[in-house]
């Protein structure tokens, strides 16, 4: 015996005959693991943009708590050194590069499975066309051999332009490198020019003696960590040697935050003198000083390698080379 539909169901099946009958299709239900798998991309969404939300926010609070260093002209050069570095960019951009790579690849590999289920069927119609391409064959070697003149002008003349096309871009490489060394020299020359009227203004004495262990400039540093541009020289000497002021002047400036550890700014009319990676400073902020006078201990605090003393000479926007002015 059947047992007994109810309503709900007698409606259901009604519903279902009659679709079939009238070809009626209905889209299908989402099911469990689809409804799971949506959910999941909702979090991952929400938990991305929660972790962004909070590194905004701990960047704005570091700006905040250290707006002293992060407006300061310390922290600026520092930047616009790391965005010069050209080895860095080329290492993002090949980063870059790679993974559009990757995933070009991966697309790729999809197309390369459709095409080799088309292979043997191109297979099958490359064998039966055989017959006719080794007669075309036959044929266009007639032609090629009365043409046989025509494809070396082509390639004279394409050999001819790829020349000129070389000697126009060698001729743009060496009017490149001509307008760099110009403009190294100008900068060179206008250094030496401000050293000079920084001499002529101001005695200076030797903070400390020691080796030069890094000169002004550009250089190969072994240590991922360490700038490639130099803006000071550093002087290598044993932890706790006395630093002595090399000029008059008034501090404006005694910190331990940022790369330059322990660190003093000491002013001297339009001129500004650093000392970094002090192991302790004797002065505060305020502080007027005499030339000679023992204002801290040679360290290696911040990011260094090593005891010394890094001393920059700064003049506006312009950093000096401590050599130009300093007597070794």
């Amino acid at each position: 015996m059947e047992r007994a539909m109810s309503v709900e169901e007698r409606i259901r099946r009604a519903e279902n005959i009659y679709n079939r009958r009238n070809g009626v299709q209905y889209s299908r239900p989402i099911t469990s693991r689809e409804k799971v798998h949506g959910s999941k991309k909702r979090t991952v969404k929400k938990l991305l943009m929660q972790i962004f939300v909070c590194l905004a926010i701990y960047i704005i609070f570091y700006a905040v708590s250290n707006r002293d260093y992060v407006f300061s002209e310390e922290f600026r050069g520092e930047v616009n050194s790391f965005f010069t570095e050209k080895t860095k960019i080329s290492e993002w951009y090949n980063n870059a590069k790679a993974f559009i790579l990757s995933k070009f690849n991966k697309s790729n590999e999809t197309d390369n499975a459709a095409q080799q289920n088309n292979a043997s069927q191109q297979n099958e119609n490359k064998e039966n066309n055989v017959n006719e391409q080794k007669a075309n064959k036959e044929q266009s070697n007639g032609n090629e051999v009365n043409d046989a003149s025509k494809p070396d002008e082509k390639k004279s003349d394409e050999n001819i332009g790829g020349a000129i096309e070389n000697s126009e871009k060698e001729k743009e490489k060496n009017s490149e490198k001509i307008e760099d060394s110009k403009k190294e020299l100008s900068e060179a020359e206008k250094m030496k020019k401000t050293a000079d009227e920084i001499k002529s203004k101001i005695s200076f004495i030797l903070p400390i003696k020691g080796r030069i262990s890094s000169t002004f400039g550009w250089r190969n540093p072994t240590t991922a960590t360490v700038p490639k541009y130099h803006t000071g020289l550093d002087i290598a000497a044993n932890e706790g040697t006395v630093i002595k002021s090399a000029t008059d002047g008034k501090v404006i400036m005694a910190s331990s935050k940022g790369d330059y550890g322990n660190h003093y700014q000491i002013q001297i009319q339009d001129v500004i003198l650093v000392y970094a990676h002090c192991k302790k400073l004797y002065l505060k902020e305020g502080d007027t000083v005499k030339q000679g006078q023992e204002i801290a201990e040679v360290g290696s605090t911040g990011n260094s390698t090593g005891p010394h003393l890094h001393f920059e000479i700064r003049k506006g926007n312009e950093k000096i080379d401590p050599q130009l002015v300093l007597n070794f």
